[in-house]
């Protein structure tokens, strides 16, 4: 993954990927603090955690604490710049040091962070960098979305994922910059929403930000803003087309993702350019209007499909780029228009070319297991981060803090947990106004936008019977109960909010035999592809539900709940598999062809 910019909606010219053979040392007991207590005398390859394979390591035991070490040769500098070492996520608490001095910690395995290293740079040697990484395995208070506590997968838990995971990479930026920027949209008014905060040297020199707005060849706008107090807040009016045609060739969707690249200048006094920063943004609303789902203010039937993002031989690290894309092509050449990441938060490579490509994305935030005030406040801010990480890609349609209860165990009797839902479905609502919020996926609906339920009932005609019907608050919100659960913790309340299916379906099929897990089992390709036939036939016509999202993308370890193998081969035809999920508007003709992905590998960054 390093010919790609770890970070694409803000990217500079000078970086430099730190990915690759790092020293390491396993702290079983997390008993070593400083750096000069360890005995380096392994070797691992970043990002991969080190319970992988691809990292070299493959030792899914339990431990504490990892450690890391690499040098490097310092980059050209010129008088003022600043050197930046990125880590986009460390697996949990991490501790930096460089030179051997300590420069900062961060705590959150889903988030990045930085430390700006400059004033530990030696001009005459090599560059030493080093990593502690305190991760807990036994820790439920946590956020750790699959991470078994178990030393041995079981059931619906996968192995952890311990250390670095995301990329690591150096940039050098400027004294005076561009710190954070953030993207937004209204189709209403038509316009751009930029919002940057600037860095500065301290000088207390004036600077200007002149934002570029593109469309292929077609300039939008070139505008450029006075920066007060160190942040530009900015609308940018676009010219109204008028014409639908027009408009609607500018609006991102899944069948045409079109994309607005931005080029942002950030300029002193004289107009000489201090800082630039290369990103993008679309045009487009999500939202519900009464039961349904609306996409660019017409409704969209979702068709989802839960993606636990996981590879056999790199765990929640995704192998490269290609294997990014190629998930992405493989969810729409099944029919499906959307994913919902389950329990991770994704890189934003992933993201990047969801936004490109045209596929929907639910982002979930991995739970924690017990409720306590420290769950509480590790949750809240990590969901905090997530979402300035990532409310800038307009891939992402929905957030949804909590998913099943988990974390909160007691929902419907304890008024704190209930006090907690929604506080977070509130606050990522406050965070974000734009998007659907669900604060509880699964069951015991309490704060939401959309009402998401979890039914893993394996007969067609029963789950037509339970949703297929016309007075939904009194027969279905009221009396049914999939997974024991009532489905929103006030029966009484006005809920008018679309029902999407979230998870249903969890057909196994492992191939030639062995134990696996699934929450029905078949005995062949062929009756796989009868029952989700038969299944989705069902489903996807039935006029009470917003859409669905069915369980599972891929076998993951021993869950064996994929349409596809655990290595992307699919159990069926995938033509097959569209038509079943998509009906008569499948597409056809998707790419997914090797020589198709080695061309936009080439020809995108």
């Amino acid at each position: 993954m390093t010919d790609f910019h770890p970070r694409p909606l803000q990217q500079r010219k000078s970086w430099l990927s730190l990915d690759g053979e790092w020293d390491f040392h396993i702290d079983e007991n997390a008993s070593l603090i400083l750096p000069q207590d360890v005995q380096w005398s392994r070797k691992i390859l970043v990002p991969f955690s080190p319970e992988t394979k691809a990292s070299g390591i493959g030792e899914p035991g339990f431990y504490s604490a990892v450690w890391y070490r690499r040098t490097f040769k310092k980059p050209e500098m010129r008088p003022g710049d600043h050197l930046l070492v990125h880590f986009e996520a460390v697996d949990y608490r991490a501790t930096l040091w460089v030179n051997g001095v300590r420069i900062c910690s961060h705590e959150g395995g889903y988030t990045p962070f930085y430390g700006d290293i400059t004033r530990v740079l030696e001009s005459a040697s090599d560059q030493e960098i080093i990593l502690r990484a305190e991760d807990d395995p036994a820790d439920l208070a946590k956020p750790r979305g699959k991470q078994d506590w178990k030393l041995q997968p079981h059931s619906i838990w996968y192995p952890r994922t311990t250390g670095i995971w995301q990329p690591v990479w150096l940039e050098v930026v400027p004294a005076t910059r561009i710190d954070t920027l953030q993207w937004s949209s209204s189709l209403e008014r038509w316009d751009i929403g930029v919002d940057a905060t600037i860095r500065t040297d301290g000088s207390g020199e004036k600077t200007r930000l002149r934002v570029t707005l593109s469309a292929g060849t077609q300039l939008l706008a070139s505008d450029s803003y006075e920066v007060v107090s160190n942040e530009v807040h900015r609308r940018i009016a676009l010219s109204d087309p008028g014409i639908d045609d027009f408009r609607n060739d500018l609006l991102w969707s899944p069948s045409s993702p079109t994309l607005i690249d931005a080029k942002l200048e950030l300029l002193n006094e004289q107009g000489e350019q201090l800082d630039v920063v290369s990103s993008y943004t679309a045009i487009r609303s999500v939202g519900v209007q009464g039961d349904r789902f609306l996409l660019n203010s017409r409704p969209l039937i979702l068709r989802l499909v839960l993606d636990q993002g996981y590879w056999p031989e790199s765990g929640s690290t995704a192998p490269s780029d290609e294997a990014l894309v190629q998930d992405i092509l493989l969810a729409r050449k099944m029919g499906f228009n959307g994913v919902r990441k389950h329990q991770k938060i994704e890189c934003a490579r992933y993201l990047y070319w969801a936004d490109r490509l045209g596929l929907l994305v639910w982002e979930e935030m991995p739970s924690a297991y017990r409720y306590t005030t420290r769950s509480v406040e590790r949750l809240t801010r990590e969901w905090t981060d997530v979402i300035h990480r990532d409310s800038s890609h307009p891939c992402i349609v929905a957030w949804v803090p909590f998913n099943e209860s988990w974390g909160v165990p007691d929902l419907p009797e304890s008024p704190a947990q209930r006090h907690y839902v929604q506080a977070l479905y509130h606050l990522t609502k406050s965070l974000d106004p734009t998007r659907p919020v669900l604060g509880n996926d699964g069951w015991e609906s309490i704060a939401t936008d959309i009402i998401g339920i979890h039914d893993y009932d394996y007969d067609p005609e029963r789950i037509g019977r339970r949703y297929g019907i016309d007075d939904i608050k009194s027969r279905l919100l009221r009396r049914e109960r999939p997974g024991g659960r009532m489905l929103v913790v006030d029966p009484e309340a006005a809920w008018n909010q679309p029902i999407v299916l979230t998870e249903f379906g969890g057909i196994a099929y492992a191939g030639e035999g062995g134990n696996f897990w699934g929450y029905s089992k078949v005995v062949s390709s062929e009756e796989l592809l009868n029952k989700y036939t038969s299944l989705l036939a069902t489903v996807r016509n039935l006029p009470t539900l917003a859409g669905f999202c069915y369980t599972q993308f891929t076998d993951t370890y021993q869950e064996a709940n994929g349409l596809l193998y655990e290595d992307r081969t699919p159990k069926a035809p995938l033509e097959k598999i569209a038509e079943a999920t998509a009906g008569p508007t499948a597409d056809p003709d998707l790419q997914i062809d090797t020589l198709w992905r080695d061309h936009l590998m080439r020809t995108v960054r």
